[in-house]
């Protein structure tokens, strides 16, 4: 039996130059192969749960994950080969025109491969920054593929962005380092307005926000005064919100926001409505009540003002709420245990 086996390893199946390639040299390449493959998907596993126990985002561990992963499957391709039998020195002439048919027909797939890898590298992103995009494209990275980037926004929902698309189109990286970024949130008030007042409401209303960061020597929480419009002077809240507000823009925008109109509110600050008042100075020679008692009318009387009602800021509790854990890979796979400190 064991004679016929060996007979049968050894039947030929074709040449390629002076290289026969046998049965058995086939079997024990595909098995090489998946040796290799089976041990960069093991070693690429265990990185990646070790990277996520430690610190999601890990750079070093995050690199060796992808070098040890593709370069296995690489490897095991040359061993393959030279399993099966072929000099790899013969198949120069066919691995150049093979080259030029890869990179004409591929040329997208192995762009993006090769941007992946620069991406990996270079280290201008990582897991877990919140990036936006030339056309408006933000969210967190969630995982650097061959292909494309997995972004989740705060929608919770993920996008596929091409890795070329990250490296040739402008891309704000507002979490780089993990440092906080200035806001600037506009507002109007009407002509007349005590600006003094102004700002001392609005600065209040910005520092009761709980994410604003306290005043220091180089980030301070200020309100400046950037220009005019119809009716109207327009100003900017200058803050310098948590990191974790600055990973979602439109949540924090709406809080402050909303704070500030409680504020000018509560300081009876007018805020501009596009409308023209008539300001009439005298009636037949008459002024204030005198021209009021010349057309027989008389002030109204207003009913006490009632405390307003608490405001509700949803805007603010939506940021305070923790970031949702990375989608897994395998969704049937048990989740990791964080680790107790």
């Amino acid at each position: 039996m064991l004679n016929g086996f060996e007979d049968f390893t050894h039947i030929t199946l074709f040449r390629l130059g002076a290289s026969a390639v046998t049965v058995g040299g086939v079997g024990a390449s595909l098995l090489l192969l998946f040796l290799f493959m089976a041990g960069a998907w093991l070693i690429g596993t265990t990185l990646k749960r070790v990277r996520m126990r430690t610190q999601p985002g890990n750079a070093a561990l995050y690199i060796s994950e992808k070098v040890l992963s593709y370069g296995l499957v690489v490897v095991g391709l040359i061993a393959g080969l030279s399993t099966l039998g072929i000099d790899l020195t013969s198949l120069a002439v066919f691995a150049g025109g093979l080259g030029i048919g890869l990179g004409l027909g591929l040329q997208g797939i192995i762009k993006e491969f090769v941007s992946g890898l620069t991406l990996v590298f270079d280290r201008a992103v990582q897991i877990g920054d919140y990036v936006e995009m030339h056309d408006g494209t933000r969210g967190i990275v969630q995982e650097i593929g061959p292909r494309a980037t997995r972004v989740r926004n705060n929608d919770n929902v993920y996008l596929l962005i091409p890795n070329s698309k990250l490296i040739e189109n402008t891309m704000i990286n507002w979490t780089r380092r993990g440092e906080t970024r200035r806001i600037h949130v506009p507002f109007q008030v009407a002509i007349g307005a005590d600006k003094e007042k102004v700002r001392e409401c609005v600065l209040a209303a910005a520092r009761d926000v709980p994410f604003t960061l306290p005043d220091t020597d180089q980030h301070r929480t200020q309100v400046w005064l950037v220009g005019y419009g119809d009716s109207a002077l327009k100003f900017e809240l200058i803050v310098w919100p948590t990191l974790e507000a600055v990973k979602r823009p439109k949540a924090m925008n709406a809080a402050y926001t909303w704070a500030i109109d409680d504020a000018l509110r509560g300081a009876g600050i007018e805020i501009p409505y596009p409308q023209r008042d008539i300001r009439v100075r005298a009636f037949f020679g008459a002024e204030g009540d005198d021209a009021l008692e010349a057309l027989n009318m008389r002030p109204a009387v207003h009913a006490p003002p009632t405390a307003p009602a608490p405001s509700v800021n949803d805007a603010a509790d939506d940021l305070l709420r923790p970031d949702p854990e990375p989608e897994p890979e395998n969704p049937t796979a048990a989740p990791v245990e964080p680790r107790r400190t």
